[in-house]
């Protein structure tokens, strides 16, 4: 019989960020199911500072014609930094192998820069999802502290959807437009956007879905103190 820990870490170990998704959409009990686990997130001194909101059918359509739009005149207004530090940091390595990986599976050339803005546009139609989900966060102080729990209840968000079959992305590009996210929904300009989490059922037969980025060692992240593994 399987342990409750293995199947917990099945489930982490599992989960994909999908690039390429079925139009298929997630039944209502299954949307308010993973609602429900992300909610379980700690936050600080229980604050809960998270507003989510969720498209789907003609709200979603709706809102990538929104972002497109702004993607598309050149408006950008994110609420918060993108940068990875300088050009050989290992952050910024890391994310252009990452890239290199991504743009090969979808057989698009480091000087094709028409296929890489077609496939940066694709994030603005959430890659075919049925359903996103923005994340909000409240101008609480300097922000990072609730940033950090919104964070939390999206990996509950990510690990409950992979749990029940289901996948999703979580997607940065959607913060980029934060101003125009704003005034197609009539959001106060206190509230933050953070990004976007993409979800439904991911294409078997995309190969952008079969990739496996990886990760670094644990020596490159971790420091023990009198503590043996």
């Amino acid at each position: 019989m399987t342990s409750p820990a293995q199947l917990f870490t099945d489930v982490i170990r599992s989960r994909r960020s999908t690039r390429a998704f079925l139009p298929d959409p997630v039944p209502a009990d299954d949307i308010r199911g993973v609602l429900e686990d992300a909610q379980r997130a700690p936050s600080h001194s229980n604050t809960q500072p998270w507003e989510v909101h969720v498209f789907s059918g003609d709200a979603r359509d709706l809102l990538a014609e929104a972002m497109l739009k702004a993607f598309e005149a050149g408006q950008m207004s994110p609420d918060f930094t993108t940068t990875y530090g300088a050009d050989d940091s290992v952050h910024t390595q890391r994310s252009q192998q990452a890239g290199a990986v991504l743009y090969g599976a979808m057989g698009i050339a480091r000087d094709d820069v028409d296929g890489r803005t077609k496939a940066v546009a694709e994030n603005l139609r959430f890659y075919g999802a049925p359903h996103v989900a923005l994340l909000f966060v409240p101008e609480l102080g300097d922000v990072v502290r609730a940033a950090n729990d919104v964070g939390m209840y999206a990996q509950n968000f990510l690990l409950s959807l992979t749990a029940r079959g289901y996948h999703g992305v979580p997607q940065g590009m959607h913060g980029l437009f934060a101003d125009a996210v704003r005034a197609h929904l009539g959001l106060p300009a206190d509230l933050k956007l953070l990004y976007g989490i993409s979800f439904g059922t991911a294409d078997p037969d995309a190969a952008v879905n079969r990739l496996d980025i990886g990760r670094a060692p644990l020596e490159e992240h971790i420091v023990l103190h009198d503590t043996r593994l």
